[in-house]
C-alpha cells in the first residue's frame, strides 16, 4: 500500500501525496478553478489533471526533482537554472490569461498592505524597526508601473521540477494570472541570490536588479505575519527574515 505523505497543510489548504498522485484539498474553490484553467493555457510543462471532485483536485506527479527550497541547499547545475529561466520567459511571453493573479495586485493595494504589515511587525516587536524601515525603502523599487505578463504568481523553486538540465514541469498554479513578470523572477530566486545570474542568462533579457531586490524585500515583509500565524518559521536559516537581513 502506498504511504500517504502530507506535503503541506494549514487552515486554508492541504496537499497529500499517495504514490504518484497528489491530492489537493482547498477551502477556496476559486483557487482550484484558476489552477485548472491556467494549467491548460500555460506553454510550459504542467502536471496532468487526473480527476476533480470539489474540494479535491487529483494531479499526477512530475518526473525529476525540484531545484531546492527556501532555507535549504539549492541543487541543479547552472544550466538547469538557466533552463528554468528560459521556461519562465516562455510563460511570460504567452498570451495573457483572462484575469489578474497574485503578481497583478495594484501599486495602491500593495502599498496599503505593505504599510499595514510593516506597522504590525514593528508594533508587535517581531522585527527591529531599522530592519523593517530599510527593507520598506528597498521595496519601493518594486512599486512601479509594469506591463502585464502571464505570471505564475507563486513561483518558488520548490514548484519547478527538472531532470538533468531540462525543466519537466511547474506545479501549484492557483495564484496565476496577469501580473508583473519580475515578481515571478524574484520569487523564484528568493533566498538563492547566487543563482540569479544563471536564471537571467536563461531568461534572455536585461533585468532591473533594483526591482528584483525590491520584490525580495516586499514579498518577505508581506509574508512574515502569515507564516507565523500558519505555523511556519520565517526565522529559519535562509528564509524570509534572513532575506530581509541581507538587504542591510
Amino acid at each position: 500500500m502506498d504511504e500517504v505523505k502530507v506535503v503541506v497543510a494549514h487552515s486554508e489548504r492541504a496537499t497529500l501525496r499517495v504514490g504518484d498522485v497528489f491530492l489537493k484539498v482547498d477551502a477556496d474553490q476559486t483557487r482550484i478553478d484558476v489552477e485548472v484553467e491556467v494549467m491548460a493555457l500555460a506553454p510550459v510543462p504542467t502536471p496532468k489533471v487526473l480527476w476533480r471532485k470539489p474540494p479535491v483536485l487529483a494531479i499526477a506527479a512530475l518526473p525529476g526533482t525540484t531545484l531546492g527550497r527556501l532555507g535549504g541547499p539549492s541543487t541543479g547545475s547552472p544550466a538547469a537554472w538557466a533552463a528554468a529561466g528560459a521556461a519562465i520567459r516562455k510563460l511570460h511571453d504567452a498570451p495573457l490569461p483572462p484575469r489578474p493573479g497574485q503578481a497583478g495586485r495594484s501599486i495602491a493595494a500593495l502599498t496599503a498592505e505593505l504599510d499595514q504589515e510593516c506597522e504590525w511587525l514593528v508594533t508587535n516587536g517581531v522585527l527591529p524597526a531599522g530592519l523593517v524601515t530599510r527593507n520598506r525603502q528597498v521595496a519601493e523599487a518594486a512599486l512601479r508601473p509594469w506591463t502585464p505578463s502571464f505570471t505564475h504568481g507563486d513561483l518558488q523553486i520548490a514548484h519547478v521540477f527538472v531532470d538533468g538540465d531540462e525543466v519537466t514541469g511547474i506545479i501549484d498554479w492557483s495564484e496565476a494570472g496577469q501580473g508583473d513578470a519580475l515578481y515571478d523572477l524574484a520569487t523564484f530566486t528568493l533566498g538563492h541570490e547566487e543563482h540569479l545570474d544563471d536564471v537571467i542568462a536563461g531568461y534572455g533579457t536585461d533585468i532591473d536588479l533594483d526591482v528584483i531586490h525590491g520584490w525580495w524585500s516586499l514579498r518577505s515583509l508581506l509574508i512574515v505575519r502569515w507564516l507565523i500565524e500558519h505555523g511556519f518559521d520565517a526565522f529559519a536559516p535562509g528564509c524570509e527574515v534572513d532575506v530581509l537581513r541581507s538587504r542591510m
